[in-house]
């Protein structure tokens, strides 16, 4: 990144981070330790990455995992529906209200020790939910998973700031953890599937446990130790505003998904609103904040997070409309569905692996503008080339999963790149916590709006006459149709297939529209001279 007492060198010719410059045939030579950092901890720094990178495939793939086998679940412990749930927000809400927390206590209280005693928990509470035999243990155990997520997300990103401390590989280090993070996410169906299949909805859990186990060995092993720690106290009502508006923000936009305008959503996002706004002003106010909500003041950062949270709008909402579309619409089994999900994390992983290449030779803001452009691209797609009646093959789908991913990954590489260089070191605590908050909230946002949007518009289409429980949700109309069999089935499910479809397409587009703004944002606001693959001081 560039500073204000340092000049950017990144066109110099002779720049010894440049071994790929025209006309060079030599092997990039071996970047050696920086002055004052511990040679030791530079040597094993991509084995350090390895690790951090595998805990994190953790930490998607629970994101998604338990849609698979949330099915076996049910009819296993025979939840409520207001128990179903909380077992599937239990997670999501506890992750994304802790994530400011975690990463301001991680600075101050030690990064590696607060991620170890994350993946602790993870593996406790995977555990808990193995042996649960009622359903108000399985929402304690994804809790508490919730729990030790927050505290082991925050501390990968701000490790890697710390262990990488050439700007070339540091940018590398976080494509892979943008690649890991989505990937995992992604294929946490198809892992599901795999498992649920042969051994029933525990092993969605009982995975995490030896995984959870070899991180905390080898991190004891291997990862340093780094902390910035702050003079003055810690920030107890900071803390209780942070929690409380996020875990309200998180519950006010399930909740809206779920319930349309109720009072109770609007209720809670109103309380989001009031007390992160109570929050933001103490922030600005006291001299050692939990956060530094300064960082919004510098344009990159702002634009970088906003790029995180529109592309996971759109991802969200594709990750669970088609996972509908394909098993209810389509007739997939889960692992099916999920493997034909695939073309979306495969272009996600492929192109972060060649971003930090991208943003080394163009400028930040075309890297992630043309990435959002693509992702709007991948999202317009389906509502492009569907036909009239609602008919959408599967080669068209896949080539808008490859779009999606190919885009997404590289908007959100550039993006998280770009926000953590242009942070000062003292404050990376916080903007990885920012950094994940934006890819939890843009996910719930999707499902919540542009999921809600597609009910919306699946009712509308669905002709008169269809029984009312097929006018609930698309499961409910696929085992209606089940339930009827012959002739009278099969109609109800084309009705029902042709009215998912056309309203599932538009609400994609929708996000796409998002992309597409947030990729002008990009171009128009992100300033020329960024360049995040520099060395930071």
């Amino acid at each position: 990144m560039t500073t204000p007492d340092r000049p950017d060198h990144g066109d110099r010719p002779d720049r010894p981070d440049r071994p790929d410059r025209p006309g060079s045939s030599a092997a990039p030579a071996p970047v050696p330790a920086p002055s004052g950092a511990d040679p030791r901890v530079h040597a094993r720094r991509w084995a350090i990455l390895a690790i951090l990178s595998g805990s994190l495939l953790l930490i998607g793939m629970d994101t998604t995992i338990l849609n698979v086998a949330f099915p076996t679940l049910v009819e296993d412990l025979q939840p409520g529906a207001v128990e179903q749930l909380w077992i599937i927000d239990a997670y999501s809400l506890a992750l994304s209200g802790l994530l400011v927390t975690a990463g301001a206590l991680g600075d101050r209280w030690g990064r590696k020790r607060l991620l170890l005693l994350g993946f602790s928990v993870f593996a406790l509470a995977s555990l808990g939910a193995v042996f649960a035999a009622a359903p108000w243990q399985v929402i304690a155990a994804r809790a508490l998973l919730g729990i030790g997520g927050a505290a082991i997300m925050p501390s990968t990103l701000s490790i890697l700031r710390e262990v990488f401390t050439d700007g070339r590989e540091r940018a590398l280090a976080y494509a892979v953890w943008t690649a890991v993070i989505g990937g995992g996410m992604a294929l946490g169906p198809v892992v599901g599937g795999l498992l649920v299949e042969d051994s029933g909805w525990q092993a969605a859990f009982l995975l995490n446990v030896p995984v959870a186990a070899a991180a905390v060995l080898l991190g004891l092993w291997l990862l340093p130790e780094s902390r910035a720690p702050r003079a003055g106290r810690w920030d107890w009502p900071g803390v209780g505003q942070s929690v409380a508006g996020m875990l309200a923000l998180s519950a006010g936009i399930k909740e809206l998904g779920e319930r349309g305008a109720d009072p109770l959503p609007l209720a809670l996002l109103a309380a989001a609103a009031v007390l992160l706004t109570v929050f933001v002003r103490r922030q600005l106010r006291i001299p050692h904040p939990l956060l530094q909500v300064r960082l919004f003041t510098r344009r990159a950062f702002t634009v970088s997070a906003l790029a995180i949270l529109l592309s996971m709008i759109g991802f969200g909402a594709v990750f669970l409309l088609l996972t509908q579309w394909f098993q209810y619409a389509q007739g997939y089994s889960p692992l099916s569905a999920g493997l034909h999900l695939l073309p979306a994390p495969l272009a996600l992983i492929v192109s972060s692996m060649v971003t930090p290449r991208l943003i080394h030779a163009l400028e930040v803001r075309q890297v992630m503008g043309a990435g959002l452009v693509v992702t709007a691209l991948g999202l317009v797609l389906p509502w492009l080339v569907q036909s009239g009646d609602g008919g959408l093959g599967y080669r068209w789908m896949a080539a808008a999963l490859l779009l999606l991913g190919f885009g997404a990954g590289v908007a959100t590489t550039t993006a998280s790149v770009t926000l953590m260089a242009v942070t000062p070191v003292e404050d990376t605590g916080g903007a990885a916590a920012i950094d994940e908050t934006c890819y939890e909230l843009g996910a719930a946002l999707g499902v919540a709006s542009l999921g809600s949007l597609a009910m919306v518009l699946y009712r509308h289409h669905l002709p008169d006459g269809v029984p009312g429980a097929a006018r609930d949700s698309v499961g409910e109309a696929a085992h209606t149709a089940g339930e009827l069999g012959g002739g009278a089935g099969a109609t109800l499910l084309d009705q029902v297939t042709r009215a998912f479809t056309l309203g599932m397409t538009p609400a994609f587009a929708l996000g796409g529209l998002l992309a597409l703004a947030a990729g002008a944002m990009a171009w128009v606001w992100v300033p020329r001279h960024v360049r995040p693959t520099d060395d930071a001081h």
